[in-house]
């Protein structure tokens, strides 16, 4: 595994420290991988096939294809806060071809991502702000204007969630049209799984909220519903068979890893 040179960094504050970590990068046996300025892996690329959803937990955060119609699955607004090595984004613009936006907020993550992640420049369909997500996602005028959102927001120590309260769960509610769905990645050394699905369970109701097994890295995605009504087992195997079949992800796999949030998570003792 080696270390590439780092993308050109902002200037320091009058601290002297700098406001986030660089983004650095580093290759092996044949995938790309992002860090910010740490061992921690903040995304990935398979360099043949840029395209392709490299890692476990990144694959399972596209679970929420499974509470959309399949006519649907191109359609909308979709919405990614923390680019990451910019998979999702990629995946959604490039495969899904719907219209796109990403919100991250360390500038060199974005620069990153164009040199070296095939992250395309912005066009018609895919926009990047430089911006941060607690903030844009609080802004009136981006309510119900996201059909589904992708939450992957960590810093370079991946300690735990950077965004993880009530009020933050509840302006991503907003965010959301009817029918829209959500879908957060929840891992770290200090955080809690438990805590973070109660909350949002608050906010998007305890009927409209399940999660996948965690990864063998500690991965839990959860993936939540504004207003969805679940469909028949059935109609989830064909829409499954169906994902796997255009987009090569292992949906049937998912369905068999998705389950409710426990009483014991929704009433704790």
């Amino acid at each position: 595994m080696s270390l590439s040179n780092k993308p050109k960094s902002p200037s320091k504050s009058k601290t002297g420290a700098m406001p986030w970590a660089p983004a650095t990068m580093s290759e092996f046996d044949g995938v790309r991988f992002l860090h910010l300025d740490s061992i921690w892996v903040q995304g990935a690329m398979r360099i043949r096939k840029p395209q392709h959803l490299e890692l476990e937990y990144i694959q399972r955060m596209m679970a929420w294809m499974l509470w959309r119609p399949s006519a649907e699955l191109r359609s909308g607004h979709a919405l990614q806060l923390g680019l990451g090595a910019g998979a999702i984004t990629r995946f959604c613009h490039k495969v899904l071809r719907m219209k796109t936006t990403a919100v991250e907020l360390n500038p060199t993550v974005i620069q990153a991502c164009r040199m070296w992640f095939h992250l395309p420049e912005d066009d018609k369909r895919l926009t990047v702000i430089n911006e941060d997500a607690g903030q844009w996602v609080a802004n009136p005028e981006h309510l119900q204007t996201v059909d589904v959102l992708n939450i992957d927001l960590y810093d370079h120590e991946a300690a735990g969630p950077v965004l993880d309260d009530e009020d933050f769960y509840r302006h991503c509610h907003g965010l959301l049209v009817d029918g829209g769905l959500m879908s957060v990645n929840l891992f770290g050394r200090d955080a809690s799984f438990a805590a973070s699905a109660r909350r949002v369970a608050a906010i998007f109701g305890s009927d409209q909220v399940w999660s996948l097994t965690p990864t063998k890295e500690g991965n839990t995605v959860l993936v939540a519903a504004r207003g969805v009504v679940v469909p028949d087992r059935e109609e989830l195997e064909r829409r499954a068979a169906n994902i796997e079949s255009l987009f090569e992800l292992p949906a049937r796999k998912w369905l068999r890893m998705v389950r409710p949030l426990p009483l014991s998570i929704l009433n704790p003792q």
